[in-house]
């Protein structure tokens, strides 16, 4: 597995750092998140000295992966965060983040959230339009404060990812063209609430080469030579994340290349630099425990493995038509080292080739189509590897599913740090109105 993986395989059985993954499951059903509290740490601080150079703000990207307990664990390895809602913002507060190294960012900030993030004393907030600058100047003038602020610029650059998180090309709905920028800057100079002191842009995610990020700042340190000259105090740029992960065990783009590839650009910006990785340090940092509840066969010959977990758990194959490692928890020949979409790791003679579904109402509800795994048992328990990222934070109820547990894995130690949600928790907030 490329990277720091703190899932391996020992004598046949899977391990998160020194604890048995089956014992997990044991202990706490399926389906169940895992993450591995040395994972996000190690990650966390290895693309933190990768830019060390220019001394970056580090704000984890917490839309990725949300529990409290995470978030705790960063805030203190000294991350700061990156939110996207007045809940995210109470979330890192209540974890114990530090609310002067918070940016807020999203193109939809209500004046609620935006008075509650005043209130709290944030960092700063990233910009998406004309409209919400002007709201946010409206907000902070009645509490008689000045917001500070980024501009996020759309610098229309093609990062070669999948359509739906690509986010700095001219057809999104991210960002303010840079024309537009001078302009709204310039209007906005004199505004009371509101001080302008930052560019933020953010290309998207599952970036997997330098290039977008280089054509991207040769713009951006352009556009902040230009809003000086015209007196702004810009001071701040904010570079975004979507740094690439592995999903397939392969050697990706590193932290280092990616920080070596603009630091000539970060230097010459004369600008304290802010980073927002999610996925890079949340993605490998977390697999999901799922068991194989039924097989089933057609008379066409497709096999099915029919498992509690669902597209309700893990959105991202039927969202995204994503890939993710499966493999059964007890394996005498472990994990091949590279598992690619298409490609059969097990071998001719002794693979199968399955879907791996759950048990929604849906054709949609997969995890894998076409797998060549291992011949399945059911009872088999399995792990879906590289789902730290966006998993359980995209989970939902449809077809009223309880969400899964989580639990937090530091050493020979492992904990609850969410509770599987129950039936009564799934009406709670409707209840009381039969």
């Amino acid at each position: 597995m490329a990277g720091e993986d703190a899932f391996q395989y020992r004598d046949g059985e899977l391990f998160c750092e020194e604890v048995p993954a089956r014992r997990i499951a044991e202990q706490y059903s399926t389906p169940c998140y895992v993450y591995s509290a040395r994972s996000f740490v190690t990650r966390y601080r290895r693309i933190r000295d990768a830019f060390a150079a220019c001394d970056p703000l580090v704000c984890f990207s917490m839309k990725s992966c949300g529990n409290l307990s995470v978030l705790k664990l960063l805030a203190g390895a000294g991350s700061g965060f990156d939110v996207a809602s007045g809940g995210e913002l109470y979330k890192v507060l209540l974890a114990g983040a530090d609310a002067r190294k918070t940016v807020f960012a999203g193109v939809g900030k209500t004046s609620g959230e935006i008075e509650y993030a005043l209130k709290q004393r944030i960092f700063m907030f990233n910009v998406e339009s004309r409209a919400e600058l002007a709201c946010i100047n409206d907000v902070a003038s009645r509490l008689g404060e000045r917001a500070t602020v980024a501009i996020r610029v759309n610098p229309d650059v093609e990062p070669h990812t999948h359509e739906k998180i690509a986010t700095g090309k001219a057809e999104a709905k991210f960002g303010i063209d840079i024309g537009q920028t001078e302009d709204l800057v310039a209007d906005a100079a004199d505004w009371a609430g509101t001080d302008i002191r930052g560019v933020h842009f953010h290309l998207g995610s599952l970036i997997s080469s330098v290039e977008p990020y280089v054509a991207a700042l040769a713009k951006i340190v352009g556009l902040i030579e230009r809003l000086r000259s015209a007196g702004c105090n810009v001071d701040r740029l904010n570079i975004g994340g979507g740094f690439c992960v592995s999903y397939t065990g392969e050697e990706v783009t590193s932290a280092e290349e990616y920080a070596a590839a603009v630091q000539t650009y970060l230097e010459k910006s004369d600008c304290k630099v802010i980073i927002e990785p999610g996925r890079y340090i949340a993605g490998n940092s977390g697999l999901l425990l799922t068991r194989v509840i039924y097989r089933k066969e057609t008379e066409s010959g497709k096999r099915f493995a029919v498992c509690d977990a669902a597209m309700t758990d893990l959105i991202r194959p039927t969202l995204y038509g994503s890939f993710h490692r499966i493999w059964p928890v007890r394996s005498e020949a472990g994990l091949p080292e590279v598992v690619r979409p298409g490609k059969n790791p097990v071998g001719a003679a002794s693979a199968e080739v399955v879907d791996v579904v759950g048990g929604v109402c849906e054709t949609g509800d997969f995890l894998a189509k076409d797998r060549a795994l291992p011949p399945l048992k059911e009872g088999e328990l399995l792990a879906v590897f590289d789902a730290g990222a966006y998993g359980f934070a995209m989970s939902s109820n449809y077809n009223a599913r309880p969400r899964a547990a989580e639990v937090l894995v530091e050493g020979g130690e492992c904990r609850l740090v969410r509770r599987r949600e129950t039936y009564e928790g799934l009406v709670r907030l409707e209840k009381e109105f039969l």
